[in-house]
């Protein structure tokens, strides 16, 4: 889909006592008083001895990436912990079939919940038979592929996807990905498990190559000359034929005999928006939409440029995102004044931890495009401006200084996106 295929493209001088003590007015003299000694500051550090200078050597092209995280809004403060990697930093493991590589709790330290893998499988090419000790979750980034997955009553799931599809396999279960025509396939993966690592699951080739050949005789009724044409070592990612039809393919293992009364896959992007507006939109997909999805849940968020994730937090789970399209910029606030401003472009990866409040806004002059996911059945986020247009006008007023009048311009009902 073309929506897919987008380009990849003062306050900190006031210490936490001080803050409590002063007045709000005084308050906003010092944000402000903040505010103007940081512009003149960055001023200064255009010409030589300036206080934000930085006369050694640089990563222009980091900066430039990532020009809110070197050089922070004054809002920031303190030490939140990681919330950004990127994909184009992760080692691929290349294979004759295709590729892949991953994120998980070893590059983004916070993240102990989900682990996040992107796979690409040419036309044909296998993810081999393999199962995991973790749930799979799944987006199609790009292409097509026929996927399977055996119940353990001995029932069969077959199905074709492709971009915008998403697919749901519980630990345990053996599972293919195939790539299809005309170009095979890309995906991302990903797992309840945050140390969850691609290169340790069971595949069906080293199960074999790893039992003796006596055991194999008994239990498959395989002669030892057919055993010794099973593989002898892992095939992982690996060229093959493209398969014959679905209809075919489902008829040749027994039809509806033998087909699984569950639905592991769904079609994302084919659904109507949950949320849409003139900001954008957001398509939720949880176990209420997708039964299958028991521990994972999703949104996939489109924000047009200046459009904002209005600022929300989430009371069920952390959590972790995949950037699609786009360039954007994202402030997660934690106790003690702790706040950090990270930015985003496509194939990186964000973290928000739990409970932490938060918003993202499109930076950029198009369309952003990306995944929110997180370890749990339903999709849950608390909205800032409803919680203060549900409060009895006298307690927000009391917080925040603002009259009754003042307060009725904060949206009552919930926005998630916020248009620029």
């Amino acid at each position: 889909m073309k929506e897919l295929t987008a380009e990849k493209d003062g306050l900190e001088g006031v210490s936490r006592r001080s803050f409590l003590g002063v007045g709000s007015a005084a308050l906003a003299t010092a944000a402000v008083a903040g505010f103007t000694a940081h512009a003149q500051e960055a001023s200064a550090g255009q010409k030589p001895g300036g206080p934000t200078s930085d006369p050694g050597p640089e990563n222009r092209g980091l900066l430039e990436l990532n020009s809110n995280v070197n050089m922070p809004p004054v809002t920031d403060h303190g030490d939140t912990g990681p919330l950004w990697y990127s994909f184009d930093l992760a080692r691929k493991r290349m294979e004759k079939g295709g590729w892949t590589h991953q994120v998980t709790q070893r590059e983004l330290a916070p993240s102990k919940d989900l682990a996040g893998v992107n796979m690409r499988l040419t036309a044909g090419s296998f993810r081999e038979l393999h199962w995991h000790t973790a749930n799979e979750w799944a987006f199609m980034e790009y292409g097509n592929a026929r996927v399977t997955v055996l119940n353990p009553d001995g029932t069969m799931f077959i199905d074709d996807v492709s971009e915008g599809d998403l697919w749901f396999f519980p630990a345990g279960y053996p599972h293919s990905i195939q790539g299809l025509g005309p170009d095979g396939c890309q995906f991302l993966l990903v797992f309840d498990e945050g140390n969850f690592s691609e290169d340790n699951t069971f595949l069906l080739s080293e199960t074999v190559a790893h039992t003796p050949p006596e055991v194999l005789m008994k239990n498959s009724n395989l002669t030892m000359e057919e055993i010794a044409r099973l593989p002898k070592e892992q095939l992982y990612i690996f060229p093959a034929e493209l398969p014959n039809s679905l209809a075919s393919d489902r008829a040749s293992i027994g039809g509806a005999s033998v087909r699984a009364p569950q639905q592991y896959t769904f079609k994302m992007t084919a659904m109507e928006p949950t949320v849409k507006g003139r900001g954008g939109e957001v398509r939720v997909v949880d176990s209420k939409n997708f039964p299958a999805s028991s521990t994972i849940a999703a949104g996939l968020v489109r924000l047009k440029p200046g459009a904002i994730r209005e600022l929300h937090w989430h009371p069920n789970a952390s959590e972790w995102q995949f950037w699609l399209a786009g360039k954007g910029r994202m402030t997660v606030m934690m106790p003690e004044g702790r706040a950090r401003t990270v930015d985003f472009r496509a194939n990186d990866v964000g973290f928000v931890p739990a409970v932490a409040a938060h918003y993202i806004e499109n930076t950029g002059d198009t369309d952003v495009l990306f995944l929110e996911m997180f370890k749990t059945s339903q999709f849950q986020d608390v909205s800032l401006n409803n919680w203060i247009r549900r409060m009895p006008p006298e307690m927000a007023q009391a917080h925040l200084n603002l009259s009754e009048a003042t307060l009725r311009k904060i949206p009552a009902e919930k926005q998630e996106i916020i248009a620029g």
